[in-house]
Formats: structure tokens, C-alpha cells, sequence
């Protein structure tokens, strides 16, 4: 069970992290790093869905797990124990040349450090992915991505051409340039300034609102988990609680909570 606080109301409510509506979960996932007495428990059995056509977020204190549960639903660090499902596909059932293919293909990724290739456009790096699995683009949906995100005159700049929030537009355009499953965000807005941060969360709603999208973004920021329609708190390695509906004021005020 986990709980949720609304003003002074407590609700409480399972968890799913059954296969009915769930882009990707976790169940009994445990992540142990080291050995001994030096090992650390970054996750401790935790189980948790992750609703498709959502927008969630994974928040909690440092230290607290939340960014090894994204790598290991992501399939980019595999459990100690449990299992991670990308829709009905276990992760740890696949080889690692399945696994390579299925993130091409049926994930995409945001990551806070932008992870552009330098000597490629922008237009090239959004086509990337596609063209690493051979794969035709579809025109139109490229197309409206760009005019989404207002990219149209900066194709032919390579990343050193463009500011901090347009490399990070580029990048979520990667990311949708397949139509994935589901996008991972991990500290999306992480070092871009405020207005260029709020751009970037306004089009991963839109990609959620407008197109069905489903997406999980990690973050310390409640202004950024309040573009969200979900978010789960972790501490400790757990899930902890959980928010529909957030404010930047409710998880500020839910974290304080959890800091007690």
C-alpha cells in the first residue's frame, strides 16, 4: 500500500505494478551495489507500474534510489534481483543484442547532459535512431515533432551552434523520432535556466496530452514535478508514497515530509 497526503487528508491505496495499462513496471526490484559490509541497497524490493499515455515523476533525497530505478526500468543496469518489463517484455529474459534492439526501438531517452554527437546537425541527431536501426523516417511525424518544438530554423546547426535549451529540444526530439513506448528523462532540466527548463517540460506534457506519449522523468525539481500527472516519492531504496495531480507547492511540501 502506499499513501497519498491532499492538504490534512491521507489516502491510501495500492501501488499496481500488474501488466494492465503499464507501459513499463517494476516488481520486487533490488539493486545492491558492492559487497560485505561496504554494500549498498539502492533499491529494496520495490514494485511499481507506470501507466501508459502518463506523464510521472520519480522524486526523493539524495541517495534515495530514484535514478537507479530509471536505469534499471530503461534496461541500462540490470536488477540484483526482481524484474523490470518494458509493456509485456521482461527485460532480464533478453540478450543483451535483444535488449540493444528493444531500446532503439521501443525507448526513448533524455538525458540531463544532452548526449548530442557533436559533428551532426541537429536535424541528423534527431534522425539518429532511426537511422542506426535502418529504419525509414516517417516524414510527416518528424516533421510535426520539429514544428513542435520550434526547431525548424536551427536543422543545419550542429550542437555547438545552439544554446543549452535548444540542445536539449534536439534531444527530445531524438527521443520521439521512433514513436517509443515510453521515454526515460532523467534530470531533463538539470542545466538549463529556468525559462529554457520550462519549455522543455511544457513540450514533454505535450508530447503526454497531445500524442499519448508515456513518460518517467527523475527529479529533484518540484516546479518540474509539477508538470507531471503522477508522482512517485522514493527513500531509502522504497517507494514511499505517491501524488496525483502535483503543485510545486504539494511536493515541496511532501518532501519535507519525507525529510522528517
Amino acid at each position: 500500500m502506499t499513501s497519498t497526503i491532499e492538504g490534512n487528508e491521507t489516502r491510501r491505496y495500492p501501488v499496481s505494478a500488474s501488466g494492465a495499462g503499464a507501459a513499463a513496471r517494476a516488481v520486487d526490484a533490488v539493486k545492491v551495489y558492492g559487497r560485505g559490509e561496504t554494500a549498498v541497497r539502492a533499491l529494496d524490493g520495490v514494485s511499481v507500474g507506470f501507466e501508459a499515455g502518463r506523464f510521472t515523476a520519480i522524486m526523493g533525497p539524495s541517495g534515495s534510489g530514484k535514478s537507479t530505478l530509471l536505469h534499471a526500468l530503461a534496461g541500462l543496469d540490470p536488477l540484483t534481483s526482481g524484474s523490470v518489463y518494458i509493456g509485456d517484455t521482461e527485460l532480464g529474459a533478453l540478450s543483451e543484442r535483444k535488449l540493444t534492439r528493444l531500446r532503439r526501438d521501443r525507448v526513448g531517452f533524455v538525458f540531463q547532459q544532452f548526449n548530442l554527437v557533436p559533428t551532426l546537425t541537429a536535424s541528423e541527431n534527431i534522425t539518429l535512431p532511426l537511422d542506426l536501426a535502418g529504419r525509414k523516417a516517417e516524414q510527416e511525424w518528424i516533421d510535426m515533432v520539429i514544428k513542435t518544438l520550434r526547431l525548424g530554423d536551427r536543422l543545419k546547426h550542429k550542437p555547438s551552434e545552439l544554446s543549452g535549451g535548444q540542445q536539449q529540444r534536439v534531444a527530445v526530439g531524438r527521443a520521439l523520432a521512433t514513436r517509443p513506448t515510453i521515454i526515460f528523462a532523467d534530470e531533463p532540466t538539470g542545466n538549463l535556466d529556468s525559462r529554457a527548463g520550462a519549455e522543455v517540460l511544457g513540450f514533454l506534457r505535450e508530447s503526454v496530452t497531445a500524442w499519448g506519449q508515456t513518460v518517467v522523468m527523475v527529479t529533484h525539481d518540484p516546479v518540474a514535478a509539477s508538470y507531471a500527472n503522477r508522482v512517485v516519492f522514493l527513500a531509502d531504496g522504497r517507494i514511499v508514497d505517491e501524488m496525483s495531480d502535483p503543485t510545486t507547492e504539494k511536493v515541496i511540501d511532501h518532501m519535507k515530509r519525507i525529510g522528517d
